[in-house]
């Protein structure tokens, strides 16, 4: 496959662009994203470049991961004028571990200059796929796959989740707290240990339900999950379960349905899950943990675009390079709090405070 070349290139609550700086190693970056520089706009010719990508089993409407990293496509796509379909952007959906080799080759044989996979599950695949295929482009998100022809791309869920921690610690009434994965793999491993930190630094007393459903695409376990959590008097749920998290906001919308006054929130994961916790004129999502993986397929297609896709890579985004956040509470969470929230945020970003991977 010939590949074409190109000539060209968050703060706590507010994201701000697309273009990540440099530093770290050759073979591991932290970026920094910065202000968008889209060079085309609605009526303006398109670039000669396209990009495409394949969700993992959550799909591409799974209001959290993949459908974030397809929003970032789309903006890429619709700021250079491009389409969707071949020669544009465009995108599979998997179903099943078993269409992820067959997604990504028929991509790559529809020439896309740069393919990504989304998700830690698609790791493996791309490494099959960059062996195969050395002349493509590929990146990958959570996951490292290290071959001269794939971009990584890391976020530390940790911190964010922190932070995610300390917000629920402040606000639970019942001091009763709950933790929904999907798959027990590192990168929900950083998001359940990161929350579990954050919740002991403000009062180890406090214990954290954590439960894995083993699935990124069960909302109905997830609603029984989260059932569960909340009949034994928990009032504070995160979720890093991907679609199967769209059960626990279920759960939650339909408590307070029933009785206006109930104590029952979410806290959203990877894009902000405001809009999905919306009960009438009231809302159940206390905040979510963004990851900005729109910020990061963006980033890649740029430097694809002038020639310099970051193949044989690693690019990690924290709460210093602004890739990780709490999304804005909307008033959920008192301005005494976000200023607590704001201290703990600092001492990670000075380095006073390192929040661990894995579980202690």
């Amino acid at each position: 496959m010939t590949k074409r070349k190109f000539g060209l290139g968050l703060s706590l609550v507010l994201a701000a662009g697309t273009i990540l700086g440099a530093c770290g190693s050759k073979d591991e970056e932290t970026t920094k994203p910065k202000d968008s520089e889209g060079t085309g706009s609605e009526g303006t010719e398109a670039v000669d470049f396209s990009l495409a990508m394949v969700t993992d089993v959550g799909g591409v409407d799974d209001k959290s991961f993949n459908q974030l990293a397809w929003e970032g496509i789309e903006a890429f796509g619709q700021e250079n004028g491009l389409e969707k379909g071949t020669g544009g952007y465009d995108y599979l959906q998997s179903t099943g571990d078993a269409d992820y080799i067959t997604n990504l080759n028929n991509l790559i044989r529809r020439d896309f200059d740069v393919v990504y996979g989304i998700g830690f599950l698609m790791e493996k695949p791309i490494g099959t796929i960059a062996d195969q295929q050395p002349e493509a482009q590929l990146a990958i998100i959570d996951a490292i796959v290290d071959k001269p022809n794939v971009a990584s791309v890391m976020f530390k869920e940790q911190e964010g989740s922190f932070l995610a921690g300390v917000a629920a610690a402040l606000m639970s009434e019942s001091k009763q707290i709950g933790f929904v994965g999907g798959i027990e793999i590192p990168v929900i491993e950083r998001f359940e240990a990161g929350f579990l930190e954050g919740v002991k630094a403000v009062d180890p007393s406090i214990k954290v339900d954590v439960q894995y459903t083993g699935k990124f695409d069960d909302a109905a376990l997830g609603k029984t999950t989260a059932n569960r959590m909340y009949s034994s008097g928990v009032d504070i749920i995160f979720h890093a379960a991907g679609g199967t998290g769209n059960g626990v906001f279920a759960e939650a919308k339909e408590r307070k349905t029933k009785d206006a006054n109930a104590n029952v929130w979410v806290i959203g994961v990877d894009s902000d899950q405001y809009e999905e916790g919306a009960v009438g004129d009231t809302n159940v999502t206390l905040t979510s943990m963004q990851k900005r993986v729109d910020v990061a397929v963006q980033s890649i297609a740029k430097e694809a675009m002038a020639g310099n896709f970051p193949g044989g890579k690693t690019t990690t985004y924290g709460l210093a390079e602004e890739g990780v956040q709490l999304a804005d509470s909307r008033g959920a969470i008192p301005q005494e709090i976000l200023d607590q929230i704001q201290e703990y945020s600092d001492k990670i970003v000075s380095g006073e405070i390192v929040v661990p991977e894995t579980v202690e």
